[in-house]
């Protein structure tokens, strides 16, 4: 009894963390103290409530975010192994009148049309592994090698015997190119023209010599993976993830980039639809609000709705798709490459893409130590958006939005979750490392 009284009391803590950080996060501190009175006094009650376990406390979770408006709309999807235990929808994708108006920010549960579980939303950074894998299946297949110079590939990305021409694809799907940046990362009206993409990214200078830092490649991950993959196939990256990725693994609504000039994408005629982002002010946060990829929040979801911007060709944030399908993508890397009966990547491709390659301490103590391996972000460091602590072996991706996913090859979870409310930094990472932690505990 006296164990079971202290796992108990254990648990009523853990809600109690979670529930008032969430409070906090909505911008209610009244709120987040009174919960961590009242739900850590009932330990010492003689009968303590009976506290939701497995998939009853996630789905209460999922829900108590979008019952305090951390966003409006959200999915959660989990696989264990090739089994889809967690398809979770809730909230709105966009405004009543479905016309892409703005989605109100000072309303927790406004009106509008109910998320589905195949609903699409953008999701962001969460591109960069599905673009990854394009590469991941040309090494896998011979096409080129990790260690091969990109211009051995693509030539006229930098000039013969330059510091640039030493940039290999694994500089690229490590961060460590030297090219964080390029010409024309906010030329939207270029982003539908591979031709204008190659030509910016061969126009851009190193900042640094290859392999010599890391440096977030924001939008520029995406231009050097997107021509390569045309400069080896022939084909636009789009085409070719849908045709070696997305179908074989049965992702019918994922893509990268929304596809141009189509009013229904499914053959009973649905019209193309995608969840409608707000941004949100910040409220409480560690210091002071900073710009999200040189954006505000509302600058970001106001760039990010309009259809021109989501048609580009921009394999690093312009995916767009259900949650449900951005986890069963890393239940089969999680699965030696296999999922479903088919086979997408040979299982030494996946144990080397998915191993550390790189990591680096956070700058002057502050941050989080970055951690990749071949297109994924690593687990282990702190803070972490995956959860306290996540084990060293977890790879995945994070997008603006709150978007997250992992796969932990220790529980054999592959997780992922999509929303569309856009929030301040510290938010942002909170939220996703509670419900990431809470799946990890009561699923793994």
């Amino acid at each position: 009894m006296g164990s079971d009284r202290t796992s108990l009391e254990r648990r009523t803590v853990l809600t109690a963390l979670g529930a008032g950080g969430l409070a906090v996060l909505s911008g209610d501190a009244a709120t987040a103290s009174e919960t961590m009175r009242s739900i850590v006094g009932q330990i010492d009650e003689d009968d303590p409530p009976v506290i939701a376990r497995g998939t009853e406390r996630v789905e209460r979770l999922f829900e108590y975010q979008l019952e305090q408006g951390l966003h409006h709309g959200a999915q959660l999807a989990v696989y264990r192994d090739d089994e889809l235990i967690v398809d979770l929808a809730g909230g709105i994708t966009d405004v009543e009148d479905g016309d892409g108006g703005e989605l109100p920010t000072d309303e927790a549960v406004p009106d509008g049309t109910e998320t589905e579980s195949d609903s699409r939303f953008v999701l962001f950074s969460n591109t960069k592994p599905l673009a990854a894998a394009c590469v991941h299946v040309l090494v896998d297949r011979g096409a080129l090698a990790f260690d091969d110079p990109i211009v051995d590939h693509w030539p006229d990305f930098a000039d013969e015997g330059s510091e640039k021409a030493e940039v290999t694809v694994r500089h690229v799907l490590t961060h460590q190119s030297g090219l964080p940046e390029t010409p024309v990362d906010q030329a939207y009206d270029d982003w539908t023209d591979p031709d204008a993409l190659a030509e910016g990214v061969e126009e851009a200078e190193l900042q640094f010599s290859p392999g010599e830092e890391i440096s977030y490649q924001f939008y520029s991950f995406g231009w050097i993976v997107g021509e390569l993959v045309r400069q080896v196939t022939g084909e636009r990256i789009d085409d070719f993830a849908r045709e070696t990725v997305f179908e074989p693994l049965g992702m019918d609504r994922t893509h990268i980039g929304r596809p141009e000039d189509e009013e229904t994408v499914d053959d009973d005629g649905e019209a193309f639809e995608v969840a409608t982002l707000a941004g949100f002010e910040p409220c409480d946060r560690v210091g002071e609000p900073g710009l999200v990829a040189g954006y505000t929040t509302e600058e970001a979801a106001e760039t990010y709705n309009r259809e021109a911007v989501q048609e580009g060709l921009n394999p690093a944030w312009t995916g767009i798709g259900p949650a449900r399908e951005l986890a069963r993508f890393y239940a089969c890397y999680l699965n030696g490459g296999e999922f479903d009966g088919t086979r997408l990547l040979e299982e030494e491709t996946v144990a080397e893409v998915t191993s550390l390659q790189v990591e680096e301490p956070p700058v002057d103590v502050v941050g989080t130590a970055d951690r990749w391996s071949l297109g994924f972000q690593r687990g282990g460091a702190l803070p972490d958006r995956r959860g306290v602590v996540t084990p060293v072996g977890t790879f995945g991706h994070g997008g603006l939005g709150s978007s997250q996913t992992w796969a932990d090859p220790e529980s054999g979870l592959a997780f992922a979750f999509v929303c569309n409310g856009i929030r301040d930094g510290y938010e942002h990472n909170a939220r996703t490392a509670i419900l990431s932690e809470t799946v990890r505990q009561e699923l793994g």
